[in-house]
């Protein structure tokens, strides 16, 4: 079986970080070639790559990559995949019209509705990476015959690896050695919702006033977060961190891990916390109740509910298993059964 993955490689994020344990998994079988194309001197070239991934780089520099389509044309021709698998809505177009005779795999990784003309409405299967995303994709009129849910995974060991580098996350923040503190791993855009959790932060302050947040991401929102952190008088306890590369070495420093967002495809960032041991508490938003009990969900949208479950969590931590189905080698079967079962 050949497989073309395609990724467009721009950021590295959750996202990017699936197609990586993907590829790695996919190494492994025996009776599978795979060649992964991507943008050229990414994250996701480099540690595919050093997994063994044959990678196929490519200068793309905006969506629709003139240069990008042609190479991926090329890979087509040369390689002639059985199946074409587009990670990303800025690969999926270009995917589907290079694909050809293949079979047009496309994964779907969040919550958002589609357009009525949309491509993801022109794929062999449309991977959801929850029961959340499935229903949302369904709803916007894709047969579900055409859906198949593949939950995300991780390599829980690999974590644990990578959070045993100290980060002293504390001392950086000049903070007291044993201060709690709450830890956020999101990109700052709108859908994670970080001015819930801001706001959480300050109703918090009357119930724990030692307590201080920490938001690890970078994006389109820190100017207007900054200002709110300043409008609520929170500078002394809620830091942005900015991109933070050991994110799993900070989360294993914390009390306890946070999300806010108000939609959600799956939150795989929140099983790296609970491979860790770390206490969780989110918002009920997409396929996050999917992987957390009720226990540890809050209404979308409240941060005082947020609040208050994040100071009891506290007192009473509380941590919850990885989810069986939520490995890199379980996503990656799944992922695998789904290929072969288009051929």
């Amino acid at each position: 079986m050949r497989v073309l993955q395609v990724d467009s490689g721009r950021e590295w994020r959750g996202g990017q970080n699936q197609v990586r344990l993907l590829c790695r998994e996919l190494v492994r079988e025996p009776d599978v070639e795979q060649v992964l194309v991507t943008k050229r001197g990414s994250e996701l070239a480099r540690r595919a790559a050093a997994h063994g991934a044959a990678v196929t780089e490519t200068p793309w520099g905006w969506s629709f990559d003139p240069r990008t389509w042609l190479r991926l044309n090329l890979a087509v021709v040369n390689f002639k995949p059985d199946i074409v698998h587009a990670h990303d809505a800025h690969s999926l177009w270009m995917a589907r019209h290079a694909a050809g005779s293949a079979r047009l795999v496309a994964t779907r990784r969040v919550d958002f509705h589609v357009s009525r003309f949309s491509t993801w409405r022109r794929t062999d299967r449309v991977i959801a990476i929850s029961a959340a995303v499935r229903n949302v994709l369904a709803a916007d009129g894709i047969p579900a015959t055409e859906i198949t849910v593949v939950p995300d995974g991780i390599d829980a060991d690999e974590v644990r690896r990578a959070a045993q580098q100290p980060l002293n996350v504390r001392a950086r923040l000049s903070l007291p050695a044993g201060a709690p503190l709450a830890v956020n791993v999101a990109a700052l855009v709108d859908h994670k919702d970080h001015r819930t959790l801001i706001r959480a932060a300050a109703h918090a302050r009357a119930l724990r006033p030692d307590l201080h947040w920490a938001i690890a991401g970078a994006g389109e929102l820190w100017g207007s977060l900054t200002a709110e952190i300043a409008r609520l008088g929170l500078g002394d306890r809620v830091q942005l961190l900015g991109y933070v590369e050991a994110a799993d070495a900070l989360i294993g420093e914390a009390d306890v891990f946070v999300m806010s967002s108000k939609e959600e495809g799956l939150g795989s960032v929140i099983l790296n916390a609970l491979a860790l041991g770390k206490p969780v508490v989110a918002t009920a938003a997409g396929g996050i109740p999917e992987i957390l009990p009720p226990e540890a969900l809050v209404p979308v949208g409240d941060a005082e509910a947020l609040a208050r479950r994040v100071v009891e969590t506290l007192v009473h931590p509380s941590p919850f298993p990885l989810p069986p189905q939520c490995t890199a080698r379980a996503m990656a079967q799944g992922v695998l059964a789904l290929y072969r079962s288009l051929l």
